[in-house]
């Protein structure tokens, strides 16, 4: 993909990962378009930034999609670049009396369907541009999960299958299909406490990681994976996998 020139679509692009691209994007010379709920955060994002635009998604509300894929061809009819990265995680206690499928159903319906969905909005339109791509958020937790999320960690092993057959049937459709695969990562994603958490990589950090890896076009498979995802992405293959489990899920 190139870096520069772009009309950028992000969801959930007003906070964490989302904005932190939306606004290394922007800085490189792209037209970016943020999408979010909360008008206020795209305010702030956009206000004093001619070429960043903020829209108002709700990916659970089929008239909120086709509002925006009509505001995309209508605005925006030069977008090239989606992406999908709106995402919630929540913890469950399976063991619980009171457990239940609600917040399996609330991450389902953002995590896994909300990708679905704003794709099959937009690739018409991305099919008709040259240099598209197409870029969704998963997690390393796909590959070895944390127990205590389970559903958070199912959604995104379903992306990466799910991508992987995106990728094979647009192989003859000039449209690329990348992976974000991020480690743990100071964003709010889990709760404040995760923003300042020493454990986790620095936002800027794995940013700036991520836009020198797209920028190489360094992503065998279509994964762009920087280097603190590597371990937990071929834990399996290399024998680890138990081990890698147990260490992230103490008994």
């Amino acid at each position: 993909m190139k870096m520069t020139g772009n009309t950028i679509l992000i969801t959930g692009g007003s906070s964490g990962i989302g904005r932190a691209l939306a606004e290394a994007f922007y800085a490189r010379g792209n037209r970016v378009i943020v999408a979010g709920r909360r008008q206020v955060l795209l305010d702030q994002i956009t206000a004093g930034r001619p070429g960043l635009f903020g829209v108002q998604l709700d990916l659970g509300d089929p008239a909120s999609l086709s509002r925006l894929a009509a505001e995309i061809r209508s605005r925006f009819p030069e977008l090239n670049l989606l992406v999908a990265n709106a995402g919630i995680s929540r913890p469950e206690d399976m063991t619980a009396d009171d457990w239940d499928a609600s917040d399996a159903q609330a991450m389902v319906e953002t995590n896994i369907l909300g990708v679905l969905r704003v794709t099959a909005a937009l690739l018409p339109v991305l099919k008709r541009r040259p240099n598209a791509t197409i870029i969704a958020t998963s997690s390393n937790l796909a590959f070895v999960p944390r127990a205590d999320f389970p559903t958070y960690c199912a959604s995104k092993a379903f992306l990466h299958s799910w991508l992987q057959s995106l990728r094979h049937q647009l192989r003859t459709v000039p449209v690329e299909v990348l992976e974000l695969a991020p480690p743990y990562v100071q964003t709010e994603l889990t709760g404040p406490g995760q923003a300042s958490d020493p454990r986790a990589m620095p936002l800027g950090t794995y940013v700036e990681e991520v836009m020198q890896l797209l920028g190489w076009e360094d992503h065998p498979r279509g994964e762009v994976l920087v280097e603190r995802d590597r371990a937990r992405r071929w834990a399996e293959r290399d024998g680890r996998y138990e081990a890698v489990f147990a260490a992230m899920n103490p008994a």
